[in-house]
C-alpha cells in the first residue's frame, strides 16, 4: 500500500495539484466569499478600492470573469478526461494556471495603479490559456461536439476583453455586462443538459418505476437555440418588446425543458435535487426580463436570478458532486453541505427581491450578501480537507460524478 501511495504521489506531484477541481473549486469558491465581503462597503461608501474601474463594474467583473471562470476551469479540467478518456491537466501546467488567475485578480484589484490596459492583459490571459487548455485535450482525443463549450469559454474571454475597453471608454461596461452574463447563462443552459438528466437517471433507476429524464433531443437544442436569440436580443437591448416577447419564449421552453427532467422525484436526494434548483433560476431570469423589457421591474432582478440564482446555486451543486466523487466519498449531501446550499438559496431570493422592492432594497442586500459570504466560504471550509488529501481512487473518476455523454 505504501509503494502504491508513493507511486502515485510521484505520478501526480501535489495532492493540491492533481485534478484541476482541487484548487479552482477551492480558491474560487474562497474568492467569491471574499469578494462579496469586500464589496458591501464599498457598494454603501465605506471603503474605496484601487481599480480603474468604477466601483459597481468591480463588483460585476469580478463575479463574472473572476469567481466563475476558476469554477469554470475547475469543472472543464475534471470533466474533459471523461469526454476524451485522456489523463487530467496536473502539476506544473495547473499551477500555471492558478497563478495566471492569482494574477488576475490581484492586477484588476490594482489597476488604478498599474494602468487599465496592463491590468486586462493580465486578466484575460486566464480565459484564453484555459480554453486554449480545454480545446488542446478535446481536438486531441478528437471529441469535436465539445468544442461548443469551448467555444462558449472563449466567447467569455471575448467578452472579459470588451469588458475592459467599454469601461475604459465609457466609464461603464453596460453591453459587455449584458454578454458577459448571457454567456454564462449559455454555459449553464449547455452543461446543464449534459449533466442533470444523466445525474438523475442513473438515481432513478434505483428507485419504483416512475417518470424518468427525458433525454437530451430536439427540444433542448431548441430551448437553447431560444435561449440564445433572446438572450442576444436582450444584450442589445433589453427594453422593448423584440427583447421580451423572445425573453418570455426562452423561459416557457427552458421551464418546461426543466419539467422533463423529472427533478420533482429527486427530492429525497439533496445533492440532486439542488441541480434542479439551480436550474429553475434560468428560466426563472428569462421571465423577469421579459416583465422587465415592459418597464415593471428593474433588469437587476433579471441579472440576479441567472447569476446568484443559476449560476451561483449551479457551481456548488457542481462543485460539491464532483468533490465528491473525485475523492472517492459517498455522494451524500451532509449537513454542513445542505447549510450551504441553503444559505446560497436564499442568498438568490434576497437578492431578486431586493431588486424587485426598492424599499427594502439595503436590508434585502445585506442578508443577500451574508448569506452569499457563509454559502461560499462555508463550502472552502468543509471540502478543504477533500481538496488536499490524496485517494488511491482518484485513478479513475467515479462513472457517477462526470457523465461521459448526454
Amino acid at each position: 500500500m505504501k509503494i502504491e501511495m508513493s507511486l502515485l504521489r510521484n505520478a501526480q506531484g501535489f495532492a493540491f495539484l492533481s485534478y484541476g477541481f482541487r484548487p479552482f473549486f477551492l480558491a474560487g469558491a474562497i474568492y467569491s466569499g471574499l469578494a462579496v465581503a469586500i464589496w458591501i462597503p464599498v457598494y454603501f461608501g465605506e471603503v474605496t478600492l484601487h481599480t480603474a474601474f468604477a466601483p459597481l463594474d468591480w463588483h460585476i467583473h469580478e463575479m463574472l470573469f473572476g469567481f466563475l471562470p476558476a469554477v469554470i476551469a475547475g469543472f472543464l479540467l475534471t470533466a474533459i478526461p471523461n469526454w476524451t478518456g485522456r489523463p487530467p491537466v496536473r502539476g506544473n501546467l495547473l499551477l500555471l494556471m492558478v497563478v495566471v488567475w492569482v494574477l488576475g485578480r490581484v492586477a484588476v484589484a490594482c489597476s488604478g495603479e498599474v494602468g487599465w490596459r496592463a491590468a486586462m492583459l493580465v486578466d484575460v490571459s486566464f480565459l484564453l490559456l484555459a480554453g486554449a487548455v480545454a480545446a488542446r485535450e478535446v481536438l486531441a482525443a478528437r471529441n469535436f461536439r465539445n468544442m461548443r463549450v469551448v467555444a462558449l469559454v472563449l466567447l467569455l474571454f471575448a467578452c472579459n476583453v470588451a469588458f475592459h475597453v467599454e469601461a475604459h471608454v465609457q466609464g461603464a461596461a453596460g453591453y459587455s455586462v449584458r454578454a458577459g452574463v448571457a454567456a454564462i447563462v449559455l454555459l449553464v443552459s449547455v452543461i446543464a443538459g449534459r449533466i442533470v438528466p444523466a445525474f438523475t437517471r442513473i438515481w432513478l433507476m434505483r428507485r419504483p418505476q416512475g417518470a424518468m429524464p427525458v433525454p437530451f433531443s430536439r427540444f433542448d437544442g431548441i430551448a437553447v437555440l431560444l435561449g440564445a436569440l433572446a438572450l442576444v436580443a436582450w444584450v442589445i437591448r433589453p427594453e422593448g418588446m423584440p427583447a421580451g416577447g423572445l425573453c418570455l419564449i426562452a423561459g416557457l421552453f427552458h421551464a418546461a425543458r426543466l419539467v422533463r427532467w423529472a427533478g420533482y422525484r429527486t427530492w429525497a436526494n439533496r445533492i440532486l435535487v439542488i441541480l434542479h434548483i439551480g436550474y429553475a433560476f434560468v428560466p426563472l431570469g428569462f421571465l423577469l426580463a421579459a416583465i422587465s423589457a415592459l418597464g415593471f421591474v428593474s433588469v437587476s432582478a433579471a441579472i440576479h436570478a441567472w447569476m446568484v440564482g443559476g449560476a451561483g446555486i449551479m457551481t456548488l451543486a457542481v462543485m460539491s458532486r464532483a468533490s465528491l466523487g473525485h475523492t472517492g466519498r459517498p455522494l451524500v449531501a451532509s449537513t454542513a453541505t445542505q447549510a450551504v446550499y441553503a444559505l446560497v438559496i436564499a442568498a438568490a431570493f434576497a437578492r431578486i427581491a431586493a431588486a424587485l422592492v426598492p424599499a427594502w432594497s439595503s436590508g434585502l442586500i445585506y442578508a443577500a450578501a451574508a448569506c452569499w459570504i457563509l454559502s461560499f466560504l462555508g463550502f472552502g471550509l468543509s471540502y478543504a480537507p477533500a481538496f488536499l488529501a490524496i485517494r488511491l481512487d482518484e485513478r479513475g473518476p467515479p462513472q457517477a460524478s462526470m457523465p461521459s455523454r448526454h
